[in-house]
């Protein structure tokens, strides 16, 4: 039976105060499958051999895990230190199937598999998939007594973001339509890692470096990680913005000597630069620093724990991940606090499939994080990622856009 727009609204609305729920739409959809998959892109980028000395062939930069001499900030491929991608720890894939063909599909972060496969999947089958917010409660008291936070919110995100793709597949909408419609056409964007070259080239007008030393390199480490932000100046010109992502990896006083040598250059955010539970260390820092401002949030979780971002007065920008905060229905509750207390929500790769959807509706305009291509591969390859991701330009450089398919339009088939 397909609804009336006046039902559904009614449906929708009455769901505002507690949560959305579309179940009226279909109350005879239901659950019958919840299972791991891999997928692959239905058109992949070409393949190729990146340029060697690209960020992205290693990604060696500051980590937590770097005060220790035997581990290096490698994180791409021969780390000795981040999970095997291909184990049983890695970030998943999860496909919601139903009684009427209707699939949806939701991505998570680090370690969440196993928790879907050995506890959520038999939560949510036989269930209406479109009780979103009911199915999240569920998950989240079912997994208190272990979780809140970590592999099993990663597990929860998933399964939340699969629900919200089907529902969009259900209604024949994009997810932003579902949470309430379009406040922006397009979002500024701004490229992630340390080729400033390709993404002054591309058009980015703002751009985020990884730092890539840290205290244990003394202040040999410091002078080199100024002259990277002073060339980075360089590159961009005096109007674009610089940030740092810093990943958990400094202390206080190593923050404070950065903040103080990199202040001429004019970086607009210092990001994670304390370990994610450091709220006081936070707050001690955002009350000495005047010459940038202060983000964290993408190693967070659910209101909860950006509640306590709040209660510490932490930092000036929260960057919630979707795919490991709680999925969309906690990016709703964790954005409905931003904007009440004047926080500027940036979301950590808010500019992917998912999180996008978010930003397009959110009525406060933010900026949408993204990663290029490697540098090194023919034409064709930053051709179709600009097709593919809806790019644009403009004042700010580079803009992105949510897809009009329905659900989060992810172009994948199931390996």
């Amino acid at each position: 039976m397909t609804p009336t727009r006046r039902t559904f609204l009614r449906s929708a609305l009455a769901g505002a105060a507690g949560g959305l729920s579309f179940a009226a739409a279909d109350p005879d959809l239901k659950i019958t499958g919840v299972r791991l998959v891999k997928t692959r892109p239905k058109n992949p980028l070409p393949s190729y051999a990146p340029a060697p000395d690209s960020y992205w062939v290693n990604r060696e930069a500051a980590r937590p895990i770097s005060i220790y001499p035997q581990f290096t900030g490698r994180r791409g491929p021969g780390s000795k230190w981040m999970p095997d991608p291909a184990g049983p720890i890695s970030s998943f894939t999860v496909e919601i199937a139903t009684n009427k063909g209707v699939k949806g599909y939701g991505r998570g972060g680090d370690g969440g598999g196993p928790v879907v496969e050995g506890h959520l999947a038999k939560l949510i089958t036989g269930e209406n998939p479109l009780d979103i917010e009911r199915l999240w409660d569920i998950q989240w008291r079912a997994t208190l007594f272990y979780g809140r936070a970590g592999a099993a919110v990663h597990a929860i995100s998933a399964i939340d973001l699969a629900l919200w793709d089907l529902a969009g597949k259900v209604r024949g909408e994009p997810v932003y339509k579902l949470l309430g419609g379009r406040t922006w056409e397009r979002l500024p964007a701004y490229a992630t890692g340390n080729d400033i070259e390709q993404s002054v080239k591309f058009g980015f007008k703002k751009v985020k470096l990884a730092l890539v030393h840290g205290p244990a390199q003394g202040r040999e480490g410091l002078k080199k990680n100024v002259e990277q932000v002073k060339r980075t100046r360089e590159l961009l010109g005096p109007d674009g913005d610089i940030m740092i992502d810093c990943w958990m990896a400094l202390t206080e006083t190593y923050t404070l000597q950065l903040a103080d040598a990199i202040a001429p250059y004019r970086v607009h955010w210092l990001e994670e630069v304390l370990q994610p539970d450091d709220y006081e260390g936070f707050g001690r820092l955002r009350e000495k620093i005047r010459s940038t401002l202060l983000a964290t949030g993408e190693h967070e979780y659910t209101r909860w724990g950006f509640g306590r971002l709040l209660h510490y007065k932490a930092v000036d920008i929260w960057q919630p991940d979707i795919k490991w905060c709680g999925g969309m229905s906690e990016m709703r509750h964790i954005g409905s606090m931003a904007l009440a207390n004047g926080i500027p929500l940036i979301p950590h790769i808010g500019g992917s499939e998912e999180p996008i959807h978010y930003l397009a509706y959110m009525p406060a305009l933010t900026w949408a994080e993204t990663t290029l291509p490697p540098p090194g591969g023919p034409d064709r390859v930053y051709k179709m990622f600009e097709e593919q991701r809806l790019v644009s330009r403009g004042p700010e450089g580079v803009y992105l856009q949510p897809s009009e398919r329905p659900g989060f339009g992810l172009d994948i088939d199931v390996a």
